[in-house]
């Protein structure tokens, strides 16, 4: 087998890679929208639906791992091709985070579906939830075009979300202070504006590894972050 030919193969079989890879993104953004909608319209059929589909983003994740192992295994990928299998891995394990952030995001829908409503803090983080699911589409476009200067713009923009997050925060607390009926209600909105924030951070970690991807450098200045508020016991996912 000639050296042109294994270059070609190694091609084919990465390109199919990536199209995995893009279509997890479209399987985790749907996930974060259908979960905003679920909370915001107490949908709880929604919901399940999301919580039930987390399984296929997991499948697919395991299957992209497979496929990069065994691109590695039998292409012997020289070092900038290298490059680029071990950010596809590192990309879909910050999508498959994410899914479990909506995953969870739709659990607690759930049992918020029977509580007493919060005014106003569906459609809010309904925004927010926007927000990330733009910073990962616009993410995995720059990894799909090798944009240095989109993936920058999008790591720029989670100081956004940490803003979003922490006005939602004060809020949140507000309405606890105001009636400690609303306690139980907003720990529950809170971390599921904390879980948002941190999608917002595996979109930039996307985003940073399209930098390393294009540039062969990690960006060297500290990820911009707005101030963060105290948070309360906010578990991961």
């Amino acid at each position: 087998m000639n050296e042109q030919h294994i270059l070609r193969a190694f091609d084919r079989d990465l390109e199919a890679i990536q199209a995995m890879v893009m279509k997890m993104g479209g399987m985790v953004e749907a996930a974060i929208l259908d979960a905003a909608q679920a909370l915001e319209t107490r949908d709880e059929e929604l919901a399940t639906k999301v919580r039930a589909g987390d399984k296929a983003i997991d499948a697919l994740e395991e299957r992209i791992n497979e496929e990069a192992a065994r691109l590695i295994a039998l292409r012997a990928p020289a070092a900038s091709d290298l490059r680029t299998v071990l950010s596809v891995l590192k990309i879909t394990n910050s999508l498959e985070r994410v899914g479990d952030y909506a995953k969870n995001m739709a659990k607690r829908s759930n049992v918020l579906g029977q509580m007493t409503a919060i005014s106003g803090a569906g459609g809010s983080l309904r925004r927010m939830s926007k927000a990330v699911v733009q910073m990962i589409s616009d993410a995995l476009d720059a990894y799909n075009t090798r944009d240095a200067a989109l993936a920058e713009d999008v790591r720029n923009r989670d100081r956004e979300v940490d803003q979003m997050y922490n006005a939602l925060f004060r809020e949140f607390l507000t309405h606890m202070m105001e009636d400690p009926r609303n306690i139980t209600a907003c720990m529950h909105l809170h971390f599921i504006a904390k879980n948002i924030e941190r999608m917002g951070d595996h979109a930039t970690t996307v985003a940073e590894q399209v930098i390393y991807l294009v540039t062969g450098e990690m960006p060297g200045e500290k990820r911009p972050k707005a101030d963060s508020v105290t948070t309360i016991g906010v578990e991961d996912a």
